[in-house]
């Protein structure tokens, strides 16, 4: 751990205009970013009094090795700095509120000759209409199944139509009267856009007439004897009546608004938002973060809104308003970045009385419930990932704490397609954007030990180089250098882990050692995990290392090997499929290499290459519809 008085600038250092700082540790990660309106003033407050810091500030200045600061004109140029370098860097110590998944949408292709329902995420298209966001997903699916009961609008795919329409026979949903198959021609085109229509139209909020007209067809059935017509119109007014039962009126119908409120202790906060759109609940989403320092509502509101705003592509997403418990120290600045981000008005502000603040009582109550709730699940997790990695160490007598493992799995068929992977755990956890697959070609294809070898060369060689490319001269003040910025942020190797896993036994394992050796790393522990009996392999060792079946060291062991087994796996079979394609087409007249390697890109599987018309084959590169038509009668008749 780094003395943060080593790395501390002289005060005359620091300027005293707005900025955005960050923190970085000895191998160059970010490991906190913040802004501030006199960054000398708020430099300052980390290292005066070190030893009254909040717990996890106190780490963090303690894990960084240096800190660097950009001057910008104004606190809202703060704002969107910090928000994209948060974004960039995914910083260990910054409170992270974003898990990197789109709202899902319900939407009516209305652009389309049979428009499609369908669930979607990321960016509205134009002719399609959106109703949401509705969260969790499970919902949506629900509203969607019971509306298909009353308007059997297609919901299929374009390929599941385009079979339907080929065999003159219509999927499972035509068949149980949840879709009126216009594939078959059960329904004209007109009739159905009308049923899409009606969909929109319910969907929208006004289902009044449609259940008027419903109500009016079952007393009618009743009133002719045709108690089945009625039982089934019946049936269709009930399921209506719970699509508006689960998304209930709660407000006007003109009200558009994300709803936010937290429930916090000393070290963790959770969030919980609303999303009400034409009056109606549509959807709820909540977090639980770690606390960095001491942040007070205001600060944790600013953070949450930055980072759920500004990761939105489609600013139509922004609703009219934002409502929150506390306004932040800057929502001036706030305000005009929603309202640039919307491209209209947007209105941050804390509801004071009536429904709103009702309803902002009630997802409070929400966060309350699920912080409580992840502190009572978290703390056996947390004590089993902290005793494994803990006795892991003891095990292995490793010095440093095995902060990040990698693991290196090996797969091929009979020598062939040979691929490697390498998952990584930090802190007990994948971190699947680390993850890397590595394809092996020549002579360290021939056996799995050359294999592992030639893939620990690469990996480690990469963070050699990228070590003497940054040269330890990173500036310390002053303007960031992007060049080098970019430069930094392309490199993926560019620290170690505390221990290197490998797939196998005592050769992968002196393989991986004896290739570490070769670049003159020597002080990186590795293992090996031997499926057969589950033995722990250490180079040179004659004996393995047997931990208890019940160890929890041996199940992270475990699960690490198996997740990088699935990930090499997966590349292997993914590189089998294109030589598959590619080899099938090695006869098609006057298709060469260069061509057909354009079409293996594409499709990359015969099967999606024979489910393709020459209308889409056409659409790769270089390939006409002549070629098209002689690529697919080839496959037809093999």
């Amino acid at each position: 751990m780094a003395d943060p008085a080593s790395y501390r600038p002289q005060p005359g250092e620091i300027p005293t205009s707005p900025g955005v700082y960050r923190f970085l540790d000895p191998h160059g990660r970010v490991v906190y970013v913040g802004k501030a309106k006199n960054l000398r003033s708020r430099l300052n407050s980390y290292f005066a009094r070190v030893a009254t810091l909040h717990p996890k500030t106190y780490a963090m200045v303690h894990a960084a090795s240096r800190v660097e600061w950009t001057v910008v004109g104004s606190e809202l140029e703060a704002i969107q700095l910090e928000y994209t370098w948060i974004k960039q860097h995914t910083p260990r110590f910054n409170i992270m509120y974003r898990d990197d998944k789109s709202y899902p949408y319900l939407a009516v292709t209305m652009n389309e000759k049979f428009p499609r329902v369908q669930v979607m995420r990321g960016d509205k298209k134009p002719g399609v209409r959106y109703f949401g966001p509705f969260h969790p997903a499970k919902a949506i699916r629900e509203t969607v199944d019971t509306m298909l009961r009353v308007f059997p609008v297609r919901s299929c795919s374009a390929g599941v139509f385009r079979r339907a329409q080929a065999s003159g026979r219509p999927c499972l949903l035509g068949y149980i009267d949840k879709c009126s198959a216009p594939c078959v021609g059960n329904i004209s085109e007109e009739d159905h856009r009308a049923l899409a229509e009606e969909f929109v139209e319910v969907m929208a909020g006004r289902p009044g007439p449609h259940m008027r007209r419903i109500e009016r067809q079952m007393k009618d059935a009743v009133s002719e004897l045709r108690y089945e017509d009625a039982a089934r119109h019946r049936d269709d007014l009930e399921a209506l009546r719970r699509v508006f039962e689960r998304n209930a009126v709660v407000l006007s119908e003109e009200t558009d608004a994300d709803i936010f409120a937290f429930a916090e202790d000393e070290l963790e906060a959770a969030a919980q938002v609303f999303h009400v759109r034409q009056g109606r609940i549509r959807g709820q989403r909540g977090w639980v973060v770690e606390k960095v320092e001491e942040t007070d509502a205001a600060a944790m509101v600013e953070q949450l809104l930055l980072q759920v705003y500004g990761a939105i592509p489609d600013t139509e997403r922004i609703p009219r308003e934002v409502l929150v418990p506390e306004l932040p120290e800057n929502a001036e600045e706030i305000s005009t970045w929603l309202r640039q981000l919307r491209g209209a008005r947007a209105d941050l502000r804390v509801p004071q009385r009536g429904d709103k603040a009702s309803l902002l009582g009630t997802v409070k109550e929400n966060a309350d419930q699920a912080l409580a709730l992840h502190k009572a699940r978290r703390s056996s997790d947390i004590t089993t990932r902290s005793a494994a990695l803990r006795e892991l160490q003891e095990s292995l007598g490793a010095p440093e704490p095995l902060l990040r493992i990698e693991c290196f799995d090996i797969s091929h068929t009979g020598g062939t397609n040979v691929v490697a992977s390498m998952v990584v755990l930090e802190d007990g956890l994948p971190k699947k954007k680390d993850y890397r697959r590595f394809s092996i070609r020549g002579e360290a294809a021939r056996d799995d030990t050359s294999a592992m070898h030639d893939v620990i060369t690469r990996r480690f060689s990469r963070y050699l180089k990228e070590q003497a490319e940054s040269g330890e001269a990173a500036p310390v003040s002053g303007e960031v250098d992007a060049e080098a910025e970019a430069e930094e942020e392309r490199g993926r190797f560019a620290y170690p882990p505390s221990l290197v896993v490998v797939d196998g036994g005592q050769p992968q394992v002196n393989a991986a050692a004896a290739a570490l050796e070769e670049l003159g790393i020597t002080d990186l522990p590795v293992v090996g995990l031997a499926k057969r009996l589950e033995e722990i392999w250490l180079p040179d060792d004659d004996f393995p290392l047997v931990l208890p079946r019940s160890s929890e060291a041996l199940y992270m062991l475990q699960r690490i090997r198996d997740e990088a087994h699935r990930f090499a796996i997966a590349y292997h079979r993914s590189k089998r499929s294109q030589q598959m394609t590619a080899s099938a087409l090695d006869e098609v007249p006057g298709l060469g290499p260069a061509r057909r390697a354009a079409v293996v890109e594409h499709f990359g599987s015969v099967a999606k290459l024979r489910e393709a018309t020459a209308e889409e084959v056409a659409e790769v590169p270089g390939i006409g519809l002549a070629t098209a038509e002689k690529i697919l009668d080839h496959l037809q008749q093999e």
